[in-house]
C-alpha cells in the first residue's frame, strides 16, 4: 500500500484533465442524435470573450465527452480564474442548432474523488432537441 501511495504521488500531475459530457436526445422520437453534421464545443463565459475550451463529435449515443485543462478557462479578463462559467453549444454543421444554461462558477473539486489519471468528471446532463 506505502508503494502505491508513492507511486501515485510521484506521478501526480498537479494539472488533472477535466472532462464534460453531454448527451443530446431528439425530440419527438427520444432517439440520441448523431451523424458527423453535428459537433458540440465547450465554452467558459468571461466578461470579454469566452474561452473555448474544446470539441466533440457524438457518439452512437448522442454523447459528447470533452477533455481539457483548467489552465484554458484561464485568460487576459479571468487571471486566476477557479471555477469557470461553462455552456455547451451543439453546431448542426456550421449553425448553432443548441445552446445549453450557463453552469456558472463550477468547482471541479467539488464532483467527488479525482483519480490522478482521469482527472475530473462532469455530466452535463441529457438534453432534449428539435
Amino acid at each position: 500500500m506505502r508503494q502505491v501511495i508513492i507511486d501515485t504521488l510521484n506521478n501526480w500531475n498537479f494539472e488533472l484533465p477535466l472532462t464534460v459530457k453531454a448527451t443530446f436526445i431528439q425530440k419527438g422520437n427520444d432517439q440520441p442524435l448523431t451523424g458527423d453534421e453535428y459537433t458540440v464545443r465547450l465554452y467558459d463565459r468571461d466578461l470579454f470573450e469566452d474561452d473555448y475550451l474544446g470539441k466533440s463529435a457524438l457518439d452512437s449515443h448522442g454523447t459528447a465527452t470533452i477533455t481539457f485543462s483548467p489552465a484554458d478557462y484561464s485568460s487576459a479578463d479571468s487571471p486566476g480564474e477557479a471555477f469557470p462559467d461553462l455552456y455547451l453549444l451543439l453546431f448542426k454543421g456550421d449553425v448553432v442548432h443548441f445552446q445549453s444554461k450557463v453552469m456558472d462558477e463550477v468547482d471541479f473539486n467539488g464532483i467527488g474523488p479525482l483519480k490522478p489519471e482521469l482527472g475530473a468528471v462532469l455530466d452535463f446532463g441529457t438534453f432534449l432537441v428539435d
